[in-house]
């Protein structure tokens, strides 16, 4: 099993700095997934934890060792890339053994390895066909065995999944849960901008923004306790609604009037010099719910659009936020009409509420 340490790690490409001082420690055994936009510096780390990109300052450390200046062959890693890397004119075997034989591996041991991978990957039966013989998805997976049998300290996943369609992308992604399962003492590090993939495969996940970490946790701790308004709006499908609002009464209950003058109590203290600022309030889309006849409610809006899902009805109301709807996703199937007139409510439990600089207000 191995560990990974990350201390003030930065990146720079001439004057442009990409990554800013990233620290992080991940367990032996953990699967820790990296999510961020487009640019916020995710596959450039994990390139630089593979070896493929020089650092630039801080340092890194391997199961104890100082990393910085091993190449990537000795560093015990093994990845996996967007593209599937696959050498055309070789079979599925000679594709997975082709690392093993230039590290000078016996034949059996090779075989082993390869037959061992073969079989948890589901790839058997395709051992001596060329890659041009299969789906993107059994080549997703080759690539997969081929790092296995590397026995690598640490698995690099870089967006594996991300040209495959929506259904390999599910069984791909069954398979990478399957495969941690019974690899759990290796630990993985996996990049994507998919949330699903995020909250279902990771142990913890790291957002990251602009080359900065915003905050590391279990999934389901960045989606209750979001630390500031990046990671809230971020994780989360639809993202979580933001109303600007101000502070009206502060103490062991805070009172918010939101744009359009509602005023709403949340379960939730602040310091009496936060009455008069500005907030912003925040509701899941999910957390929403259809306020009844003399129920109190949170707003009223108009539905400008009805997307009927069949497992879930996404209603988007207009008239709170100027130039930006209110989403409300509810279970089920919803006879609504666009044009209607509704109320909305939601536990008082599920509000949240971040300061003038996004950061979270916390019980």
């Amino acid at each position: 099993m191995t560990g990974l340490t990350l201390k003030d790690i930065r990146k720079s490409y001439g004057s442009v700095d990409v990554l800013h001082g990233i620290d992080l420690e991940i367990k032996e055994g953990e699967f820790v997934v990296f999510v961020g936009p487009s640019g916020c510096g995710k596959s450039t780390l994990l390139r630089m934890i593979a070896g493929l990109e020089n650092i630039t300052g801080g340092d890194m450390y391997i199961d104890g060792q100082l990393v910085n200046d091993v190449p990537p062959s000795k560093r015990g890693i093994a990845m996996v890339f967007q593209s599937y890397a696959l050498y055309p004119h070789m079979t599925v075997y000679d594709n997975m053994a082709f690392g093993m034989k230039i590290a000078g591996e016996s034949k059996q041991e090779i075989d082993r390895r390869v037959r061992a991978a073969a079989e948890s990957l589901q790839l058997t039966r395709y051992l001596d066909r060329l890659p041009k013989a299969l789906s993107g998805g059994q080549r997703q997976r080759v690539a997969i065995g081929r790092a296995i049998c590397r026995n690598p300290k640490v698995f690099l996943f870089d967006e594996p999944l991300s040209n495959l369609d929506a259904a390999l992308r599910v069984a791909t992604r069954i398979e990478i849960a399957r495969l941690n399962e019974q690899m759990a003492d290796t630990t993985m590090i996996y990049v994507t901008h998919d949330q699903v993939e995020a909250m279902t495969l990771a142990d913890r996940i790291v957002v990251l923004s602009a080359g900065n970490i915003e905050q590391v946790g279990a999934p389901l701790e960045l989606y209750e306790r979001p630390a500031n308004l990046f990671v809230a709006k971020f994780i989360g499908s639809p993202a979580m609604n933001v109303i600007p609002s101000t502070i009206t009464e502060a103490g062991n209950t805070t009172t918010v009037t939101l744009t359009g003058g509602k005023s709403v109590t949340l379960d939730l203290p602040t310091a009496a010099s936060e009455k008069g600022k500005t907030a912003s309030f925040g509701v899941r889309p999910e957390d929403l719910r259809i306020a009844g006849a003399g129920d109190d409610y949170l707003f009223e809006g108009e539905v400008s659009i009805v997307e009927a899902l069949g497992e879930v009805t996404l209603l988007y109301i207009e008239g709170l936020v100027p130039g930006e709807p209110i989403i409300v996703k509810l279970p089920g199937i919803y006879d609504v009409k666009k044009g209607q007139k509704m109320h909305f409510s939601a536990d008082r439990s599920k509000l949240h509420l971040f300061d003038a600089d996004g950061r979270t207000y916390r019980k």
